[in-house]
């Protein structure tokens, strides 16, 4: 009989068993969830031909921004991939319905085993460890260009997919409730900044301009975090891609700003300005008229990405405060960093990147600390 045993992982391995103790750190029901997991998997595993031992575990496999959690089994040298997602606070239907929708369009994503969406189970084809953010770190230039070129084709692929009536519409609504997470939880909250009525405003102004030019954006399929820790290295060339459960239709260049200005490494300007300029040319061609040149469609990218950093501010800024992830604040500077940037090149944003320099840059140092370690390539 094939085992199952502890395999390697991004952080330090916790097991789970069937004969699981509970520790101060964990509550009752999480301990009973941790119980149901590994019954629930041990059935998974059978039900696809896998035999386990009675005394089988599970590895913690990776961690994320939200209540999921992921494990491994590995058993005779192919691994799998069970997800822990609590009802009450993650929905798994999104994630099923959108991995059938990019599988049915080739694209490589997770084969779904099995999934028990009332208790928030999954058993998922395991990509491995590899990010792309791993390869970034190590940072070969060829190897570089090749992934994300790669990249950028999966992004032409899921903007094939026929949407209609499939997926939710990235509206105004939505946009402007996401940027509204920048004054609510990292102006006010995390930096105990109270903006006055000039600076209120101010943004308002700049949420006003930036809903408008989203819309104005042909409306495709968009994974919403296309970016270097949820894009797998996988033997094919192909980049394996993961955690699209909130994919919606929305504008044309989103999925590429969270590619090339990802909140996680930062890539030179040049270089990201070429990139969009791939993109936009193999676009372009494929358009019976002509809807945009190639200098509008690099501003759609910097608004896009203006709007999409304000969100992760005040998502990072939430994620310490109200979830306890205190590493999620080494990120806020390189994505204030872009922020100001598209500020500067765009004169209309120019009053409101000289406030963020004169009012929100110090706080930020102030209430985060100078010494706050910045993400990879910030200073690239």
């Amino acid at each position: 009989m094939s085992s199952v045993k502890l395999s390697k992982s991004k952080i330090p391995p916790t097991t789970v068993a069937a004969s699981v103790k509970q520790t101060s750190s964990h509550s009752e029901s999480a301990r009973l969830r941790q119980s149901a997991l590994v019954l629930w998997a041990k059935a998974a595993l059978a039900n696809a031909g896998v035999a386990t031992p009675e005394n089988y575990r599970l590895s913690i496999a990776s961690d994320d921004a939200s209540f999921r959690r992921y494990f491994r089994a590995v058993s005779s040298g192919q691994s799998y991939i069970f997800v822990d997602a609590p009802p009450a606070r993650e929905d798994s239907r999104p994630f099923v319905a959108v991995q059938a929708l990019l599988a049915a369009a080739g694209l490589p994503v997770p084969h779904v085993y099995a999934a028990d969406l009332a208790q928030g189970f999954m058993m998922l084809a395991d990509f491995g460890d590899t990010l792309y953010l791993d390869r970034l770190v190590v940072g070969e230039p060829a190897e570089v260009e090749q992934l994300y070129q790669a990249a950028m084709q999966g992004i032409f692929r899921m903007q094939q997919i026929d949407t209609a009536g499939k997926l939710p519409a990235y509206d105004a609504a939505k946009l402007r409730s996401e940027m509204a997470l920048f004054e609510d939880w990292f102006l006010r909250r995390q930096l105990a900044l109270t903006p006055d009525p000039q600076d209120c405003q101010r943004l308002q102004q700049v949420v006003d301009s930036l809903t408008s030019t989203a819309l104005a954006q042909p409306q495709v399929f968009v994974h919403r975090d296309y970016h270097s820790r949820n894009l797998m290295v996988l033997g094919s060339g192909e980049p394996g891609i993961i955690d699209f459960q909130d994919a919606v239709v929305g504008p044309l260049t989103y999925d590429l700003v969270s590619l090339l200005k990802d909140c996680y490494y930062r890539f030179p300007r040049q270089q990201v300005v070429q990139w969009v300029d791939d993109f936009y040319q193999h676009w372009a061609a494929r358009q019976t008229t002509a809807v945009i040149d190639s200098a509008g469609f690099l501003r759609w990218f910097d608004l896009m990405g203006l709007q999409r950093h304000l969100k992760c501010a005040g998502i990072f800024s939430r994620l310490n405060l109200r979830d306890g992830k205190a590493r999620y604040l080494s990120d806020i500077p390189l994505v204030l960093d872009y922020i100001i940037e598209v500020c500067s090149l765009y004169s209309e944003f120019g009053d409101f990147g000289d406030w963020l320099r004169t009012h929100v840059v110090p706080q930020l140092a102030a209430r985060v600390g100078p010494g706050t370690k910045l993400s990879p390539g910030i200073n690239s």
